[in-house]
């Protein structure tokens, strides 16, 4: 056993924790069932966002796509629109297609054994072990954010958690002091913990089910751990946004790469200003889409950050006498069919600038 175990009494920590998140967990809907595809489901909308935000989106994307088989057969479109407002998308799309490979490879249901779960695409270890424990009560790590910054401060680590090895330390951890008898409300616990109790700033040790067992709160250590480098700094990169109405009431949209980010979602046209200027905007938009256009009013800005960029938008309306082009990316829609394509959270805002 690992020198930071020899002296943790790991059965009285398990029965501290269970006992709390079983008295104090919160009433949330994926907890109501233990189907690995709904808690699959609940497991990539929680990444990245937060529980108020997800348990609408939870409760529609269910009620649309209950099964695998329905979310396997449904046209792609549909599921980015579902999903509209929730962000990084690649999640829907990943989940749809892996979803897809469950159905034609398992008969729609979701694998108990690790390895072939484990294959399938947008499933990593976090969320393979959070279906393996909380589906089918495996006792297997689930290690997000929230449990390296817990165990960073119950074993006081000191190793960076922003890098990967780490992550692969912390979990070997996990799966010596992990629940044989209840996995799934220990991974549970651990989660809660981190997000009501543990928290990354003023950490609520005064009201932390495992205090004595925490070795960072015995040595007033709690507010410098984990340790954790930042990442690069975000780019900031200015478009102009455009939107092209011609007579007949309709507006130009443009459909993103089915690659990269927010792929396979609508827009309206941007231009990257930083490199062409304002003044070649309509030349820049005549020879990559072949529309004619006059710029007209400026509609307002906004600011849309992502993990990695900052989009700097200045909106304009614009208007053309074109109500077509050959360009496969674009399409010609009527205004009040507008909502019907799913947008990314930066284009439906501008939306309220779209008036007849």
């Amino acid at each position: 056993m690992d020198e930071k175990l020899r002296n943790f009494d790991i059965s009285t920590f398990q029965q501290d924790l269970i006992d709390w998140y079983e008295t104090n967990k919160r009433d949330l809907p994926w907890r109501k069932t233990r189907d690995p595809y709904k808690i699959w489901v609940s497991e990539i909308m929680l990444q990245q966002t937060k529980v108020d935000t997800v348990i609408p989106y939870f409760h529609r994307f269910i009620e649309k796509y209950p099964t695998p088989q329905d979310l396997a057969e449904a046209d792609e479109q549909d599921v980015l629109k579902t999903w509209e407002g929730l962000g990084y998308y690649s999640r829907a799309r990943n989940l749809q297609n892996a979803v897809g490979e469950v159905v034609a490879k398992y008969g729609g249901k979701v694998p108990e054994n690790k390895a072939e779960l484990g294959s399938l695409k947008g499933v990593g270890p976090y969320t393979r072990g959070a279906i393996l424990s909380i589906a089918y009560n495996q006792p297997e790590p689930a290690v997000d954010g929230n449990v390296m910054r817990v165990f960073s401060r119950i074993l006081k680590m000191e190793e960076d958690i922003a890098k990967p090895q780490t992550k692969k330390i912390i979990e070997d951890y996990v799966r010596q002091l992990i629940s044989t008898d209840n996995p799934s409300s220990f991974n549970q616990g651990i989660m809660e913990l981190g997000a009501l109790v543990c928290t990354p700033k003023s950490p609520a040790c005064l009201f932390c089910p495992v205090r004595e067992h925490c070795q960072a709160f015995a040595e007033g250590l709690e507010e410098e751990l984990p340790i954790k480098t930042k990442g690069k700094k975000q780019k900031t990169i200015p478009y102009v946004a455009l939107l092209i109405k011609n007579d007949k009431n309709q507006y130009i949209i443009e459909k993103r790469s089915e690659n990269g980010l927010l792929a396979n979602l609508w827009q309206f046209p941007m231009v990257p200003v930083g490199e062409i200027g304002m003044d070649h905007i309509e030349n820049w938009i005549h020879g990559g889409y072949g529309i004619d256009l006059h710029i007209g009013e400026y509609k307002g800005k906004l600011k849309h950050v992502f993990s990695h960029l900052i989009w700097q938008l200045e909106i304009y309306q614009a208007t053309t006498d074109q109500e077509a082009t050959t360009d496969e990316r674009i399409c010609f829609v009527d205004q009040e069919d507008i909502t019907l394509y799913p947008f990314p959270v930066s284009h439906q805002k501008m939306l309220k600038y779209i008036t007849d």
